[in-house]
């Protein structure tokens, strides 16, 4: 059975939309990785440690 045109055009709006959000989602989620690790970095690794072992560190403090 052949759609409807505005299931059709309901169905790209869609899809479209979902793009859009997990193109932003991953955007900000990226940006604030960034500035986790510089964070990290800069004010909790210890001399010689790297960002992953020190939020390893940081994480088994807990």
């Amino acid at each position: 059975m052949a759609k409807s045109k505005l299931v059709k055009a309901n169905e790209k709006i869609s899809e479209t939309v979902m793009n859009t959000y997990q193109k932003i989602e991953n955007t900000v989620v990226g940006s604030y990785m960034k500035i986790e690790d510089a964070f990290v970095d800069s004010c909790l690794a210890k001399d010689g440690e790297t960002i992953a072992e020190a939020k390893k560190r940081l994480k088994n403090m807990r």
